[in-house]
């Protein structure tokens, strides 16, 4: 099974930037579609974004389509979420997974990483 570790997260102001790293080890990382979910206080985990297994294919939760960019470098076995113009509202922990990719509709997670805290301030 392969094993997820997030980094990247931390405190920034509204309107800034932050990229978000997950290392993968263990089995085969190429043949799996990866994604980020982000749970903040009191609400559940929702999915953010996936990328199929060879970066050809993207798909972004409504909210975030435009300002989040997911992508993969299968060499390096890393899965980055670059997150730009963010809003307080994106404040969360973020989670990266990896599963089934589907075109049309969020990722199906069957493994999850730890998680990093990302905290934007107005």
């Amino acid at each position: 099974q392969v094993q997820l570790v997030e980094s990247g997260g931390g405190l920034v102001q509204a309107g800034g930037p932050l990229r978000l790293s997950c290392s993968a080890s263990g089995r085969t990382f190429s043949s799996d579609a990866m994604g980020w979910f982000r749970q903040a206080p009191g609400n559940q985990r929702e999915f953010v974004a996936s990328v199929s297994w060879n970066g050809g294919s993207t798909y972004y939760e409504p909210s975030v389509r435009g300002r989040f960019t997911i992508s993969r470098d299968n060499a390096k076995k890393t899965v980055y979420l670059q997150m730009n113009s963010l809003k307080p509202e994106d404040t969360a922990v973020y989670y990266c997974a990896a599963g089934r990719y589907y075109t049309s509709s969020p990722l199906r997670a069957s493994t999850w990483g730890q998680g990093t805290q990302v905290t934007v301030s107005s």
